[in-house]
């Protein structure tokens, strides 16, 4: 059953050099339960598109200009303020790619998580304190009773994710949306919290927008991925199947550019010639042809919609790559 329909969202920030298309007409469908990715280099959108969701766009510059985000049968872009403050970190909660920006230094981390549930679920002050030992437990953090009157910066950089993943699943979302929760922790690290991320929400029937570059995170955590570029999806589709034949040329790319366990050690790694567009003056036709080494002439001038090329396998490309 669908949770979440996505359809044309678009984007734009207005700034002093024109109008600059972060997200430009994107669609997809998030199943109850399901981990969907969202998949590219840094400025193509992923994170925007997932703040336009909770409407925590900046405005000015930022402005949604149209599409449709049905979620348990509301229009998220809509529905009237007081409506998505009760949605926000409620049915869709999120975790913030930084931390430390996103917690506040002067309140402690009992009284932040708290506060959600005092608002959202009705815990009066004692409740909501028992409430949040029992979170921090269930992500890992050790001698909960002492450490909820702790300050974010009594925190290393993991521990103050597992508060931010704590305070996030403290209301039973139906959605979580994680924007890279992984960035400012090493490699150790973030095998913990991504199995965290998918224990919880697997146990709770957690929906999970999981936003990264990471295509090794991709692989063990994701049912579907999207692949997006200059501020629209490129390809999409299960990412086993994604993985074992991609069919767009970016996406190919990507998959060639990262590092392989069953290659030699000497192997070279094949990155993707060229530079992102400047999404400010994209060109006519699809933004990935100055890079493209399949392009066309049709290219040039038409933009390619998403097309099926297998079961619930989508890609915009004119080309067949498996012809070619």
């Amino acid at each position: 059953m669908s949770l979440l329909q996505v359809k044309n969202l678009k984007t734009y920030f207005y700034t002093d050099d024109g109008v600059l298309k972060a997200v430009d007409e994107i669609s997809y469908n998030l199943r109850e339960g399901e981990t969907l990715g969202l998949v590219g280099e840094s400025g193509c959108g992923k994170s925007v598109s997932a703040l336009s969701l909770l409407r925590l766009i900046p405005y000015p510059p930022g402005r949604i200009m149209g599409g449709e985000a049905i979620f348990e049968g509301k229009d998220l872009l809509k529905i009237s303020e007081e409506e998505i403050r009760h949605i926000r970190g409620n049915k869709i909660a999120m975790v913030f790619q930084e931390p430390m920006t996103s917690l506040n230094p002067v309140l402690t981390i009992g009284f932040q998580i708290g506060e959600a549930l005092e608002l959202h679920r009705g815990f009066d002050r004692k409740g909501a304190r028992q409430e949040v030992i029992r979170l921090l437990r269930m992500v890992g953090i050790p001698d909960a009773e002492r450490r909820i009157d702790d300050y974010p910066h009594q925190f290393s950089g993991g521990m103050r994710q597992r508060v931010m993943i704590a305070m996030a699943l403290s209301c039973n979302p139906k959605l979580l949306i994680a924007d890279e929760p992984t960035t400012a922790v090493d490699v150790t690290i973030q095998a913990q919290l991504l199995e965290v991320i998918k224990e919880l929400t697997s146990r709770l029937g957690t929906a999970v927008i999981l936003i990264t570059h990471n295509l090794g995170v991709v692989a063990r955590y994701v049912n579907r991925m999207a692949v997006m570029y200059a501020g629209r999806i490129v390809e999409i589709g299960p990412s086993k199947e994604i993985y074992r034949q991609p069919r767009h040329p970016y996406t190919i790319g990507l998959l060639a550019s990262v590092p392989r366990l069953d290659q030699p050690r000497k192997a070279r790694l094949i990155p993707i010639e060229g530079q992102p567009p400047d999404l400010i003056h994209l060109p006519p036709g699809c933004p990935f042809v100055p890079r493209c080494i399949h392009r066309m002439d049709r290219c040039f001038t038409e933009r390619p919609e998403l097309r099926e090329v297998g079961p619930d396998h989508r890609i915009a490309c004119w080309v067949d790559i498996h012809s070619v």
